[in-house]
Parts: C-alpha cells; structure tokens; sequence
C-alpha cells in the first residue's frame, strides 16, 4: 500500500532540508562526535555475540562453537558473583551518599565567594588532581600512607600511636578508595554546577533580599530549587554506572590481602579476560553490567518523571 504524502508533510520535510542547509556548518561541527560513537560505542556491540559462544581467537567469531546461557549460568552460580556484587553495590553506595552531594556543596560555596582572583586561585587548584592519572594519584598515596617511611604514619608512630596499614587493610580500603576520589574529581565535577547557576535568574536572588532573606536561605529556596534539574540528570547518569566503578583505579589498590573487599567487576573481567584467557566469561560479566545499567537509567528516568522533573529523555 503506498503511503500518502501529505501537503502539511511535503510542508515539513522541506523545511527540515532548508534548515539542514542553511545550518550545514552547525551540523558538520556534529559529524566527528557521531562517527566517535559510531565507530567505538555501536560497532563494538557486535562483538557481545561472543558472550553466547565458546570463542576461540584462532577460530574467530564466525568458527567458534555456539554455548547458549552457559556463561551467565556460570556467572550467577559462582560463589565470587555475591562477593562482587555486594563490593560493587558498596562502594557504589557510598560514592552516592559521601561523593555526590560534595561538587553540590562546594559550588554553592564557590558562588557565595565575592573576590574574584580567590575564587580563580581556588577553582583552579581543585581543578588540577583531575587531571592526574590514577597511577600518581594511588602513588602518592602510597608514600603518605605506607607503613614503612609513609608521611601519615610517621606523624602517627611520632604522637605515640602504632601504625596502620592503610593500603593493606580490608577494613581501610574503601576509605582510601572513596576518599582518592573525592581528591581526584571533587573540584572538576563542581563545572556543571557552577554552569547551572550562572544561569539562575538574577530577580530571583533580588526579591530574596528584598524579603530580607540571608544567603543561606536563599541558597536553599533560589540556589537549590534552580539547579536541581541538572542534579536529578547527573543523578541519574550517575546511576547507570552502579556496576561500572572504573577498572585503573581499583586495580592499584588491590592486593592479595584486601581482595575480598576490594575486587569488583571491572578488575574480575581484567582477571577472567586477559589474564585467564576467558574472553567470553568476561564478554558476559561486561554485558550483564551493561544491561543493569540500562534498566537501572530507564527505572529511575522514569521514577524522576513521576516526581515532576524533566528526567534525561
């Protein structure tokens, strides 16, 4: 049956190619962000196929022998999947509650400074440990925190206290763990936020002060409530990650002593993967993370759109 072809639609599909053509810089500008997904986000996917296989590299994925669910029978069977999903969910746990509401904090903070040239010289030493990897992030660490010759623990043995094994520790690694974060990317995750409150509307925070209101409480009641659509969207991104902590990070900390508390999925696919050669078992554990991540942004997109916010889609 052929479709019939509108005057209103003739109308809108010639508009939509004149604005194509008057704007082809703009959307050229788009082209090399699109061919990044493309080439490295989409069609990589294919690969997951291997997931259902018994991949062989030699074979490659067109030879090796079809294995059905035998990896994700695996994975939810395996004494270890507990042990990382219940390390993954914790740390997880606490990067939202310690972590998150810290950008928040500091960029309300950094908003109520006057002085120009502090808030620059501030801003821009926050924004520095971003930019260092966490190789030297975990080695400077390492020389503040080692037991032996280790700065902390000299000032510690120096007060008369004993010493402590921080990087060895089960009961400190997640401390350590969330507290290099929050060095590392602290300052840098404030730019958004500063971001949405250039933007708040400078009437709102003149009837505060003309009510009488101090900047506390027009922090809460003008400050807060304009910025929290860019909150509950980095909430949510946020979310997605719950099983994807980041791979460099955990593997510089773990050791054979806090393994238990420490290893997770990123550093269990590294193991299973290359190091075992287990690259369909891996495939599956990537996929399994990949899938959660995606029901977990679609439930709570869905969950902020019933609260009466905008959500991400």
């Amino acid at each position: 049956m052929k479709m019939k072809v509108t005057p209103e639609r003739k109308k809108r599909t010639k508009h939509s190619l004149l604005s194509l053509k008057r704007n082809k810089l703009l959307y050229l500008m788009i082209l090399p962000g699109f061919l990044y997904f493309v080439i490295f986000k989409y069609l990589p996917m294919g690969g997951l196929i291997i997931a259902f296989q018994d991949y062989q590299p030699f074979l490659g994925i067109t030879g090796s022998p079809w294995a059905g669910l035998k990896h994700f029978i695996r994975l939810f069977t395996e004494p270890t999947f507990f042990m990382l999903l219940k390390n993954t969910l914790i740390l997880f746990a606490l990067n939202i509650v310690i972590f998150f509401p810290l950008p928040i904090i500091l960029a309300l903070m950094l908003n109520e400074v006057r002085h120009k040239m502090f808030k620059n010289v501030v801003q821009t030493i926050i924004y520095i440990p971003h930019f260092l990897s966490w190789v030297i992030i975990v080695s400077i660490t390492y020389v503040f925190m080692n037991v032996d010759g280790g700065v902390l623990n000299e000032i510690i043995a120096a007060m008369g206290g004993h010493k402590i094994s921080f990087l060895t520790s089960p009961e400190w690694l997640r401390t350590v763990y969330i507290g290099q974060i929050i060095w590392k990317e602290l300052g840098w995750s404030t730019i958004i936020y500063l971001a949405a409150i250039t933007v708040v509307d400078t009437q709102l925070y003149e009837a505060a002060e003309m009510d009488g209101a101090a900047r506390l409480r027009t922090t809460w009641h003008v400050t807060l409530p304009a910025i929290r659509p860019v909150i509950i969207t980095l909430l949510i991104l946020k979310i997605g990650h719950t099983l994807d902590l980041g791979f460099e990070h955990m593997y510089l900390l773990i050791n054979s002593l806090n393994r238990e508390v420490g290893e997770i999925f990123d550093t269990y696919i590294y193991t299973a993967g290359l190091k075992n050669g287990q690259l369909s078992f891996s495939t599956t554990v990537g996929l399994f993370k990949g899938v959660v991540g995606l029901i977990l942004v679609m439930l709570s997109n869905k969950l902020a759109k019933k609260i009466g916010e905008d959500g991400v889609y």
